[in-house]
């Protein structure tokens, strides 16, 4: 149960059209120090401007079979859905998993639902996408994704200075092409792709590896920049892929 002291939530408004995109306007001129930690799968912890947002945190099933489960602590867990790879509740926060806004501590988030699968929600129900603002950095988080992204999306979400992006394909997220044509219709200044296979593929797992997204964003430059990764000040003109472990 979460507590009202902490936790404002409310349907979502048109204003907010107008708030997200104050944010991507205004990002840069205020950005903190903010550092983003992979765990591998779609589990992040970014930490910085006085706040931890843990997103996606898992159990080691499925497509995250094999891998350690993080042993962190966040102020807020955003959840892309329940299923046990990319939800799980056996973490310290305030997990949130349902759409709608929110405000915890003065961290804003807004959270959208749509399909998590191609068949409208019948076989995996519906996945949440994320925005919120930390450090002065436009967050975007479509984890669980694998519906289009529509206008008034676009217009909520802004332009994101981080994009967290399924690219593995499946049932349950984007294909490397669907992925491909979110990041040129979003216009992110960084895409950090996740839920596609690492190395060996886990046994009950329907996701590819990195290599069709990345044919499909031919000429975009990529980094490898490792499990931690501090946000820098200033961002090049153009996209750029950073891959984290």
């Amino acid at each position: 149960m979460l507590n009202k002291d902490h936790l404002f939530r409310s349907k979502f408004k048109p204003w907010l059209f107008l708030m997200t995109l104050t944010f991507a306007f205004t990002s840069q001129a205020k950005a903190d120090s903010v550092e983003i930690t992979s765990f591998g799968h779609s589990a992040f912890l970014i930490k910085g401007a006085g706040h931890a947002v843990l997103i996606n945190p898992f159990q080691p099933v499925a497509c995250a079979e094999g891998l350690k489960k993080p042993n962190v602590k966040a102020d807020v867990i955003l959840a892309s859905s329940e299923l046990a790879d990319e939800g799980s509740r056996n973490y310290s926060g305030i997990f949130i998993v349902e759409p709608g806004s929110y405000d915890i501590r003065g961290l804003s988030l807004q959270g959208l639902s749509a399909p998590h699968d191609r068949v409208g929600g019948r076989r995996f129900g519906y996945s949440t996408s994320w925005q919120w603002n930390q450090g002065g950095f436009n967050f975007v988080h479509l984890g669980g994704s694998v519906s289009p992204v529509r206008f008034q999306e676009k217009l909520f979400y802004g332009r994101p200075d981080v994009l967290f992006l399924a690219v593995g394909g499946g049932a349950k997220v984007y294909n490397g092409q669907e992925a491909a044509e979110v990041v040129r219709y979003l216009n992110p200044k960084i895409v950090i792709p996740v839920q596609y296979v690492r190395g060996k593929k886990p046994t009950n797992c329907d996701q590819t590896n990195i290599e069709p997204f990345l044919e499909s964003m031919d000429g975009i430059k990529v980094n490898k920049v490792g499990r931690k990764y501090k946000l820098p000040r200033k961002f090049d003109d153009q996209i750029m892929i950073n891959l984290m472990p």
